[in-house]
């Protein structure tokens, strides 16, 4: 019997380098868990094509949905908030908004943004949930009073995409105040025989809901969002006793006659050109 000897190496895998999937490439639904690339779910709008769960996105993300070609003009970037009550709790005011800026890139919890829908001029209002959970302070009211004044100026629609967590409790009364000023600023625009149209996501809550998010000419939400003044622990506390289910997500409060429909965000945008053409006729 003959022996033999191998003079060359089989085949084997290098170690040498560990390979990692790069960072920010992968999406998980946080529903279902299914996982998509990152540009896969952005073509998708952010919603799940297997379960339809609406992923929590920002400003940024329903002006690329809303504006034709992704195209807008950005209003008030430099509007920023004061501490006119020098408040304190874990950390002073000041220094929270100046973490937060820098985490989120973002001035405040709202963007404001004029452009074209469908062909239609509109101006938008966003919230942004990721800067101190959407919280309406004085910018938030001041951003969308001046907003107001554009639409106004230009003959307009105008929207608010609500996603907030309510009051801002660092601004004390001043950010109860804006309720009242956000308000009074959509009369001007009705007085303008011009529509405004409340989108109500997930979540919208607390001052937002007692004001200005119920106040549309047409008000409509997204699926499963959760819209409420005081959230459902706090309720179920308050009366004890267990609540229905679903109490306070959009389908709720659609049967309880407080919203006119609820949209899904793939077809947002075509559904708010139609509504905008009624408006128009």
């Amino acid at each position: 019997m003959g022996w033999f000897k191998r003079e060359k190496e089989g085949i084997t895998t290098s170690t040498k380098e560990k390979r990692e999937t790069p960072e920010g490439l992968w999406e998980k639904c946080s529903n279902c868990k299914t996982i998509f690339s990152k540009d896969e779910l952005a073509g998708m709008s952010y919603v799940c094509n297997r379960c339809n769960h609406h992923e929590r996105i920002g400003s940024q993300q329903y002006f690329e949905i809303l504006f034709d070609d992704g195209k807008y003009t950005e209003l008030d970037t430099k509007v920023k908030a004061g501490d006119p009550l020098k408040f304190e709790d874990t950390k002073k005011y000041t220094d929270r908004i100046k973490t937060t800026q820098n985490k989120t890139g973002l001035t405040d919890a709202i963007r404001t943004a004029k452009g074209d829908l469908g062909g239609n001029k509109i101006v938008i209002a966003a919230m942004d949930f990721s800067f101190i959970g959407g919280s309406m302070g004085s910018v938030m009211g001041e951003k969308i009073a001046r907003a107001i004044d554009v639409a106004i100026k230009e003959k307009a629609p105008f929207m608010i995409i609500s996603k907030s967590g309510g009051a801002r409790m660092m601004e004390a009364g001043l950010s109860l105040m804006q309720m009242a000023k956000v308000s009074g600023k959509l009369g001007q625009l009705s007085e303008a025989k011009l529509p405004y149209i409340s989108f109500l996501t997930d979540p919208t809550t607390g001052g937002v809901t007692a004001s200005f998010a119920m106040l549309g000419d047409i008000n409509i939400a997204e699926p499963d969002a959760l819209i409420a003044f005081a959230g459902p622990r706090v309720v179920r506390e308050t009366i004890g006793r267990d609540l229905p289910d679903g109490f306070q997500k959009s389908e709720f409060v659609l049967e309880h006659g407080f919203l006119d429909y609820i949209v899904d965000r793939k077809e947002l945008k075509d559904t708010l050109a139609l509504s905008l053409e009624l408006f128009r006729s």
